[in-house]
């Protein structure tokens, strides 16, 4: 039988042939042979589009049948995300760049997008882990509806959704006096501003937790979009424009079901690319002069609730600092910075070929050829693109427009695998995470049970692979925080330190950056946190003994702290002044993966002084590691003599206990540091040259103390074991 054009294919089928062509470009149906250049379908690949189309419209049925049942149990509207306008929203590109991350990405887990938007490619992606990140704050505050973690109560959103929607605001506000009559009604300005005030004050009494806050925010932008007076951006109100709408909030159809490690920043994307990592960054910055923050200046004012002066016909507020570097002529230079300090497997990057079509405002800031140059820096690049219509606020004649996805495969670093390690999240002086590449094949390979009996931080425990690790300190608040982690879920633990961080307010850089501070980078945050960080710590030293909140606030405390450490003075009160630092990606990072390492089963917890540690169980299939204090060196845990010679000399009789029974030990420690001697230790290695073995390591800890004057002085580090180099 004859096959047919794609013509005579869709007349018997009854489709538009932009249908046919939908679900070629999509990937759903596969695309016939060519015959002069043109599809011809054979019958049976003309039964199995009948097929598909069939099964398309079954499942559009039962969507409206179980909408129909939805809307009649629920007397409320519900809004998804992709119900708002938004000039380069790449929502209807979301299939086109799902097949293509499919099908040349492999490895995916965690996906970064930038220059998020409405969110609208980051929810094609809802099955990874989401970093989602937006420099204008009313797209954040909406991203935290969409892709946050923190549980919301639907109940009270829609309760609060409902009142809203009855409600009559009859005085006037911020809303009525600065747009009234422009792109709303002075009746739906009075009703805006009194919802959003209201949202802020029931926030302020815990009334909503952020998250239903920012859902509750996200309702109100939602619903003024649908109803104002403009083309779909806010650059200009149309002049004798219709006024009558109404303002009806919809419920924001959100999950608590969401990956727990999903993060929404507010950050510049450059800056942000230097503090992250994922599988795969997308990009989607502005391409052309037209400021985002420009054209939705009235959704961030209303986000924002700073309630500034307005100027111009179109009642803007001052943006200086929202200006992005990406709608200028330094936007390729802007670019090559941004891809230099990405980490990831992927790159994929949307940029249309506007070029020089358009006029002087829509034409493409960054060229083609600085595209390929820069991204084939970071590794191999393959373009891939579909016809795509492009923005225009008249009418546009410009054809041949095309959205292209730029993949970058990024080269594998050079670096030596330093990250298999694990570092624990507290900064204990002496940690020996550095060290870790030279320790750790020291030592056994056939320990059942390994007791770290001075772990400190944790860092040699948490990484050594015995079926059983104790944990042993004799420290009562570093004890404390470990069982915290030990304790607490992943989730429920960050929900709790960012529930102190903001019942202090504290900074939090990752979301607002430093700059909402007042503080730059090189400067750091103690200007700022100085005095909330003082509060806590006053509020912390007053807790009386075991209190629920003790491990909790001092975790909060160490973080936003001097150099992250942890020192009491002899009263028992903690005395680090402030940090530069705060709970930034790469502290939250550390956090996660230690606690769910602790949560593993393999950890037991002790405090005890290591002469009364019971060690009847272990057998010659266990290991004891030592890094006790250093006698001849002087740190926050040795500063009010908690370490002298009788320490020293009972510990070294424990050792050699120890290996009396035939239990295997490592000591860390130094024979010499900035011109002293630890004489006691080596007059002991001296008498034992046949039993024991010192093995130096090439490390000395020159930028840990900021006193040291001379820090070309080496510190002689050695670990001394009492077994052979195959472990017996």
């Amino acid at each position: 039988m004859a096959l047919l054009t794609t013509v005579q294919v869709c007349r018997k089928l009854g489709i538009p042939r932009s249908t046919l062509y939908y679900m070629l470009r999509s990937g759903v149906l596969e695309a016939p042979e060519k015959s002069a250049n043109r599809c011809r379908w054979s019958e049976e690949e003309v039964a199995n589009l009948k097929k598909l189309l069939r099964q398309k419209a079954l499942k559009k049925a039962e969507k409206i049948k179980k909408a129909g049942q939805k809307r009649e149990k629920a007397p409320y509207k519900t809004v998804s995300i992709n119900n708002r306008r938004f000039l380069g929203s790449k929502y209807k590109l979301t299939p086109f760049i799902r097949k293509i991350v499919q099908e040349h990405c492999r490895g995916i887990r965690t996906v970064a997008d930038i220059f998020a938007g409405t969110g609208a490619v980051a929810a094609a992606f809802m099955d990874k882990d989401l970093i989602v990140n937006d420099n204008l704050y009313s797209n954040y505050v909406c991203h935290l509806a969409w892709f946050g973690t923190q549980r919301v109560s639907r109940r009270k959103i829609i309760e609060q959704v409902q009142a809203y929607n009855r409600l009559e605001a009859t005085e006037e506000n911020y809303m009525s006096q600065n747009f009234g009559g422009a792109y709303f009604s002075r009746a739906v300005c009075r009703k805006i501003g009194f919802i959003r005030e209201n949202i802020e004050q029931s926030y302020a009494q815990g009334l909503f937790n952020e998250r239903e806050r920012a859902v509750l925010l996200t309702s109100l932008l939602y619903a003024m979009d649908k109803i104002a007076n403009t083309c779909g951006h806010y650059d200009a109100y149309r002049k004798n424009g219709d006024l009558t709408a109404e303002l009806e909030l919809a419920v924001p159809d959100v999950s608590n079901g969401n990956h727990p490690a999903n993060r929404c920043c507010h950050r510049d994307a450059n800056e942000l690319v230097r503090e992250i990592q994922a599988d795969l960054v997308y990009i989607d910055p502005p391409y052309n002069s037209r400021q985002y923050c420009d054209s939705y200046h009235l959704l961030e004012n209303v986000a924002r609730w700073e309630q500034p002066e307005v100027s111009g016909v179109a009642r803007k507020m001052p943006r200086g600092e929202l200006k992005s570097a990406y709608c200028t002529q330094k936007a390729a230079q802007a670019f090559e910075d941004l891809v230099q300090h990405i980490d990831a497997k992927y790159i994929l990057l949307s940029y249309n070929n506007m070029a020089e079509k358009g006029d002087g405002r829509s034409n493409a800031k960054i060229s083609d050829e600085d595209i390929y140059r820069i991204l084939s820096q970071k590794g191999r690049v393959s373009v891939y693109s579909m016809d795509y219509k492009a923005f225009s606020a008249g009418k546009s004649n410009i054809t041949g427009n095309e959205e292209r996805l730029f993949l970058c495969s990024c080269r594998k670093k050079k670096s030596v695998k330093k990250e298999k390690y694990l570092q624990s999240p507290l900064n204990y002086t002496g940690g020996k995470y550095q060290l870790l590449p030279q320790l750790l094949p020291y030592f056994p390979k056939n320990v059942h049970t390994l007791v770290d009996l001075f772990c400190g931080g944790g860092n040699v425990g948490v990484n050594f692979p015995a079926e059983k690790v104790v944990l042993n300190d004799s420290s009562k608040p570093l004890l404390e925080l470990l069982e915290l982690f030990c304790s607490t879920g992943v989730e429920e633990l960050l929900h709790r330190i960012d529930a102190v961080i903001g019942r202090y307010g504290l900074s939090k850089s990752a979301e607002q950056g430093y700059a909402y501070y007042g503080c730059s980078g090189s400067s750091g945050l103690a200007g700022y946190n100085r005095e909330p960080y003082l509060k806590l710590r006053g509020d912390f030293n007053a807790l009386p003994p075991r209190h629920a909140d003790y491990a909790l606030l001092l975790y909060v405390l160490v973080v936003y702290s001097f150099n992250n450490q942890i020192r009491f003075n002899r009263e028992g009160a903690f005395n680090l002044p402030v940090g530069k630092r705060d709970f930034n990606p790469r502290m939250r990072a550390k956090l996660e993966a230690f606690v769910k390492r602790l949560q593993s089963g393999r950890f037991e917890l002790s405090c005890k002084d290591f002469r009364q540690v019971d060690l009847s169980a272990l057998g010659r299939d266990s290991l004891v590691y030592c890094d006790p204090p250093y006698l001849i060196t002087c740190a926050t845990y040795n500063e009010q003599g908690g370490w002298n010679e009788d320490c020293e000399r009972d510990l070294l009789a424990f050792l050699d206990g120890l290996h009396r029974r035939g239990i295997r030990f490592a000591l860390s420690n130094v024979l010499r540091s900035k011109g002293r001697e630890n004489r006691i230790l080596m007059g002991w290695l001296a008498a034992h040259a046949e039993e024991y073995r010192a093995i130096r390591l090439n490390y000395h800890y020159a930028n840990c103390n900021y006193h040291t004057k001379d820090r070309s002085e080496k510190t002689e580090e050695v670990l001394i074991v009492n077994y052979s180099e195959d472990g017996t």
